[in-house]
């Protein structure tokens, strides 16, 4: 485990043609880059036990770690190159995805709230990849979504009373919230944010992604 200065890492434009180039704004969300220093037990804040990891644990203990915002779509862009990375890294490294929805987008906390209303019945990713492949039909809408949310859940079978109770609860509003409040304490600002190995990670390209996963593997 390293420790580094706190620090946001912010995605200033979407990924396009065939996502060649993640162009890197600090704070995108607001706010300048933080300059304190971490805490001492900062890397708790990263990963914790009950942070959702994508697919299965890998059999190394490198970890990549993303606070995200299903509205951005910055985040929506770099989808596909974290699915990619999951097949490519499969069984190797321990993906993980925490919550981080922006107060700039209207529905981002509503969409966080039906990914962990569904993960509460075993359909996390399910749901995780439903709000990314449909970003497009709901983002950026200034009205809420929760209607369009809740036909999400009934696409996947889900008990709808558990879903309805679940997503109006304080108990899963409270667990979008401790991401969001680690991704504060960590000095985050804006989506999407990565982190390999508790180090915050900056890429500048795609192949990026795969070099720093390539060297922590052989570390």
């Amino acid at each position: 485990m390293r420790t580094q200065t706190k620090a946001s890492l912010g995605v200033g434009s979407v990924l396009v043609a065939a996502l060649l180039v993640v162009a890197l704004l600090a704070g995108r969300g607001g706010g300048d880059t933080p300059t304190a220093q971490p805490d001492a037990d900062e890397s708790s804040a990263i990963v914790r036990s009950n942070s959702h990891v994508l697919g299965e644990e890998g059999s190394s203990e490198v970890t990549f770690v993303e606070f995200l915002d299903f509205e951005c779509e910055a985040c929506g862009a770099a989808y596909p190159i974290v699915e990619k990375l999951r097949e490519d890294y499969a069984g190797q490294v321990t993906f993980v995805a925490r919550y981080f929805p922006l107060p700039g987008h209207f529905n981002a906390e509503r969409a966080a709230r039906a990914v962990e209303s569904s993960a509460r019945q075993g359909q996390y990713e399910a749901m995780y990849q439903k709000m990314y492949e449909t970003q497009s039909e709901w983002g950026e809408q200034q009205k809420p979504m929760d209607d369009l949310f809740r036909g999400y859940a009934e696409d996947l079978g889900l008990d709808m009373e558990q879903y309805d109770a679940d997503y109006a609860s304080e108990d899963v509003l409270e667990r979008v919230r401790q991401d969001v409040s680690d991704g504060e304490d960590l000095g985050i600002t804006g989506t999407p944010t990565f982190y390999v190995n508790d180090e915050l990670f900056q890429p500048t390209s795609v192949e990026d992604f795969n070099a720093v996963l390539d060297e922590a593997l052989g570390e």
